[in-house]
C-alpha cells in the first residue's frame, strides 16, 4: 500500500530541484555524502587470513595503524562517491590511550550476543542529496573503558544482558560532551562543516578536536599515482589543507582558527602490525602517536602527506559550547583566500530551512507531530547509512593465491565462484558498523523505503543487484560478502513493483523502461530458482537459512547430515510471492506492450503449482499440517521417506506474505490470463480446492491470490496472535513461546 503524501500547488522545494538537477546530469549533487563506513576492519574485504576469520584477521586495535585496501571508515565522516578523498572527525580527551577516530565495538567472539557497537552516536537529519546533514556523538571526558567492555562482555553468557557503555559509569555526573557535526552544501563540491562541542559536565572540559582529511590508499597495490595533501597558508595566515588527486582534482579544506596542522601518510605501520621494518617513517597512526605520546618524529615536518589533521585544542567551560567551522571546496582562485567563511552562517541556515521545507512536502498526509518526527528520524537513519562499497573479486582472489579461472583452486575458498563481480558503488547498508556490507534482500526492503523520498536512488539500488557486475551469469543474485553464494529470500521482484508503484503514485513518474529492464533480469533469476533450488522439480524449494539463521534445528545452509534434502516452507512461500510479483509486473507491462501478454498466465501457472505443492502435494508429505493448522519444513530423506519438522517458527508464518489482490479488469485486459483460470479449475478440480480460488470475486470484484483459504488463514492467524505462541509484548516472536515448555527434539534415526 502506498501512503499518500501532503499535496501542494507550490513550486518544488529547493531540495526537489537539486534532485532533479542530479537526475538530469546538470549538477552532481550526489557526489559527496556520508559514504564512509563506520567499520572497515573485521570485514571480508580486508581479511587476508588463511582460515577466513575476518574478525580476527583485522582488529579494531590494528585499524589505527594498518591501511585498508578496499574502503575507509571514520567518525561522522563523508567522502566522494568513489571514496578517493575522505573527511571525518577525531577526538582526544587527554586521557584515552588512543584518539577516537572510529567507533568501538566488540567482535563476534567478544560479545555475549555477537558483534556489538558500544559507542553512542545518532543520525539526526539528512536530505536525499545530503545538501544538509546532522550527526551526534557522545564523547566521554574520562578514560574510555575499552578493556572493561571486552572482558566483562566476554565473561557473560548468552542468557545475560549485554554490558553497555552506560553501565560502566563513564557518563555519571554528565562527564561527557555532545559533539554535533553538521554538513551543508553551498554547491555540489562546496561543503560547509560545522562542529559544535557541548560540554554537559559542571567542570571545564579540555579536549582536542581533529578534523581529518585523507586519501584512500589506492596506490599501494600499484597502478595508481600517489596523491598529496599539503599545507596552504591563507592571505591572513589562516591555514588550509590543499588536497591534490590525479583523478579527483584539487580540493581545499579551510581550517579557520586551528592551532596546528599535522601530516602523515595513510600507510601501514608494518613495524607495529607485522613486526617488519617500515617503508615510510610516516604511517597511518602517526597523528595518534604525535598527539597521545608526543612523538614529534611521527608526523612530517615538511607539512605534506596523504593524511592530515587540523588540531583544535579546546577548553570549554561548564555547560558551555564551542564551535569549529570548516569548508571543503574544489580548489579555485577564490578558494585560496579568506573569503571561504563569507555568508557561512546564512548558507547553513538556508540548508536547514531547505531540509525542513523538503520534509514538509514529502511527509505523509495526516501525520501528527510525533509521527512526523519518527518519519524524519527514520529517513535520516536510512540516508546516513549509505556507504561506498568496493570489492573487486578477481584481484582479491589473486592476492590470496587463488586463480579465479584455474582448475586447482583451493576447494571452498570464499567467493571464488563470483570472480565476475566488481562492486564499486554507493549502496545502502543494513548498518554501517554491525553489517557494513550489503545483503540483497535487506537492500530490497531499503529500496521500498527510499522510494518515498528518493525514487531515483531506490531504483538504482535494485538495478545494481541485477547488473552484470553483481548478478551471477547463472542468474543468482549475490547474498552478502561472507558468502555471495548463499541465498536470500527472493523479494527483489516484489520490491521492484513496490518501488515502481510508489514512484508513480507519489512522484508522478511512470518508469516503464526501468520496469521492463528489471523484468528481463528477474526472469533470469526466477529461472535460477526453478533450476537450482527445486531439487526434485516438484515446486517445493530449498534455499538455506534465508535470513532466518536462528530458528532451525540444524544449519539450513548445509545438506542434512542424514542425507536427503530440506524442503522449506518459507523458501517455497517466498517463491509464491516471487511468482505473484512477476504476475503483477507482467500485467503492468502488457497493458502497453502486447509482447508481455503471455507472461501473466505463465507466472500464474507457477504460482498455482507452488500453492498446491505447499498445501497438499501429498497429505502426508506436504508442508501444511492439517491437524496443527500450520506450515512446517519437511525433511525429505534419501530413502524416499519424509518427516515434518514440527518447529513452530517464523518459517510457518511466511506463507502469510504470499498474497496479491487484483482488479477484475486485469482478467478482461489480459484474456490469456482470464481464459487460464477456468481451464485449470476444470482440469484439476481437486488441486484448486485446497487453497483460495483465484476466480472468486471479493470486495469490489477483486480477485485474491493466496496459498491459504479463509479457513486456514484464520487457523494460522489464531496461532500467530496467541500470546502463548507468537504474539509478544514487542511484536511477533521468531519462535513460538510454547517451545519454552515444550522443546522440540529430533533424532535422525526416528
Amino acid at each position: 500500500m502506498v501512503v499518500s503524501q501532503a499535496q501542494s500547488s507550490e513550486a518544488p522545494s529547493p531540495e526537489h530541484q537539486r534532485l532533479a538537477e542530479a537526475a538530469q546530469g546538470h549538477k552532481p549533487w550526489r557526489t559527496w555524502g556520508p559514504y564512509l563506513s563506520e567499520r572497515q576492519w573485521g570485514t571480508v574485504r580486508e581479511d587476508d587470513s588463511p582460515d577466513g576469520d575476518a574478525w580476527e584477521s583485522f582488529s579494531h586495535d590494528q585499524a589505527r595503524s594498518r591501511a585498508y585496501q578496499w574502503g575507509e571508515d571514520g567518525l561522522a565522516g563523508i567522502s566522494d562517491d568513489r571514496q578517493l578523498l575522505c573527511f571525518a572527525l577525531a577526538l582526544w580527551n587527554g586521557k584515552d590511550p588512543i584518539i577516537k577516530e572510529r567507533l568501538f565495538g566488540l567482535t563476534n567472539s567478544e560479545g555475549n550476543h555477537g558483534e556489538d557497537v558500544k559507542d553512542y552516536y545518532y543520525y539526526l537529519d539528512s536530505t536525499p542529496t545530503h545538501s544538509y546533514m546532522r550527526y551526534l556523538y557522545k564523547y566521554p571526558l574520562n578514560t574510555f573503558p575499552y578493556d572493561d567492555l571486552v572482558v566483562t562482555n566476554k565473561a557473560r553468557s548468552r542468557h545475560e544482558p549485554e554490558y553497555e557503555l552506560i553501565d560502566t559509569g563513564i557518563f555519571d555526573n554528565n562527564q561527557y560532551c555532545d559533539v554535533e557535526v553538521e554538513y551543508a552544501k553551498a554547491d555540489p563540491e562546496d561543503l560547509l562543516i560545522q562542529i559544535t562541542v557541548h560540554n554537559r559536565s559542571d567542570q571545564t572540559a579540555n579536549l582536542a578536536v581533529l578534523p581529518t582529511l585523507w586519501f584512500r590508499n589506492a596506490w599501494a597495490q600499484g597502478g595508481n599515482a600517489k596523491p598529496l595533501i599539503q599545507a596552504q597558508p591563507g592571505q591572513s595566515g589562516a591555514a588550509s589543507l590543499h588536497a591534490s588527486h590525479p583523478d579527483l582534482g584539487d580540493f581545499v579544506l579551510h581550517c579557520q582558527g586551528s592551532d596546528e596542522l599535522v601530516f602523515t601518510d595513510n600507510e601501514t605501520n608494518t613495524e607495529v602490525v607485522f613486526q617488519q621494518p617500515n617503508q615510510s617513517p610516516y604511517t597511518k597512526c602517526g597523528i595518534n602517536r604525535y598527539l597521545v605520546h608526543g612523538e614529534t618524529a611521527a608526523v612530517n615536518p615538511s607539512k605534506q602527506g596523504t593524511k592530515a589533521s587540523a588540531i583544535y585544542n579546546l577548553s570549554i567551560g561548564a555547560n558551555a559550547s564551542s564551535t569549529i567551522k570548516l569548508r571543503l571546496t574544489r580548489s579555485t582562485l577564490e578558494s585560496r583566500d579568506d573569503s571561504a567563511y563569507h555568508a557561512f552562517d546564512q548558507i547553513l541556515d538556508r540548508r536547514k530551512q531547505d531540509c525542513d521545507h523538503y520534509y514538509a512536502k514529502v511527509m505523509p498526509a495526516g501525520f501528527n507531530a510525533e509521527q512526523k518526527l519518527v518519519f524524519r528520524q527514520a529517513m535520516a537513519g536510512m540516508l546516513w547509512s549509505k556507504q561506498f562499497y568496493n570489492y573487486d573479486i578477481t584481484p582479491w582472489l589473486q592476492q590470496r593465491g587463488i586463480d579465479p579461472l584455474g582448475s586447482n583452486n583451493a576447494q571452498g575458498f570464499r567467493n571464488q565462484q563470483w570472480h565476475h563481480m566488481n562492486n564499486s558503488d554507493v549502496i545502502s547498508m543494513p548498518d554501517k558498523w554491525e553489517y557494513p556490507w550489503y545483503a540483497a534482500w535487506d537492500l530490497a526492503f531499503h529500496a521500498t523505503t527510499f522510494a518515498y523520498v528518493d525514487p531515483s536512488f531506490a531504483k538504482r539500488q535494485l538495478s545494481l543487484m541485477l547488473s552484470s557486475q553483481y548478478l551471477h551469469p547463472n542468474g543468482q543474485i549475490p547474498a552478502y560478502e561472507w558468502n555471495f553464494g548463499d541465498v536470500n529470500p527472493p523479494v527483489h521482484a516484489w520490491a521492484t513493483f513496490n518501488v515502481y508503484l510508489t514512484d508513480a503514485s507519489l512522484h508522478g513518474q511512470v518508469d516503464h523502461q526501468w520496469l521492463k529492464e528489471s523484468f528481463h533480469k528477474l526472469l533470469i533469476n526466477f529461472t535460477w530458482w526453478l533450476n537450482r533450488k527445486d531439487a526434485n522439480g516438484n515446486n517445493v524449494f530449498q534455499g538455506g537459512f534465508l535470513g532466518l539463521d536462528n530458528i532451525g534445528i540444524f544449519d539450513r545452509t548445509e545438506s542434512p547430515e542424514m542425507g536427503g534434502s530440506l524442503e522449506q516452507a518459507d523458501g517455497t512461500a517466498w517463491m509464491a510471492l516471487f511468482a505473484q510479483a512477476m504476475v503483477q509486473i507482467s500485467v503492468e507491462l502488457a497493458r502497453k506492450d502486447e509482447t508481455y501478454r503471455e507472461y501473466p498466465a505463465k507466472f500464474m501457472r507457477h504460482y498455482l503449482s507452488i500453492a498446491h505443492a505447499m498445501v497438499n502435494r501429498n497429505a502426508s508429505e506436504s508442508m501444511w499440517d492439517e491437524e496443527d493448522g500450520f506450515f512446517y519444513d519437511v525433511l525429505r530423506k534419501s530413502d524416499g521417506s519424509s518427516t515434518r519438522l514440527k518447529v513452530r517458527s517464523m518459517v510457518g508464518l511466511i506463507p502469510l506474505c504470499a498474497v496479491y489482490s487484483f482488479e477484475q479488469d486485469v482478467l478482461e485486459t489480459i484474456p490469456e490470463l482470464g481464459d487460464l483460470l477456468p481451464r485449470l479449475k476444470e482440469k484439476f478440480p481437486v488441486q484448486h480446492s485446497l487453497f483460495h480460488d483465484v476466480r472468486f470475486r471479493g470486495y469490489a470484484n477483486r480477485h485474491l491470490m493466496s496459498v491459504l483459504d479463509e479457513t486456514n488463514l484464520r487457523r494460522v492467524l489464531k496461532i500467530m496472535l496467541d500470546p502463548a505462541e507468537f504474539l509478544g509484548d514487542y511484536g511477533i516472536r521468531s519462535i513460538s513461546k510454547r517451545h519454552e515448555s515444550e522443546p522440540y527434539r529430533f533424532s535422525h534415526n526416528q
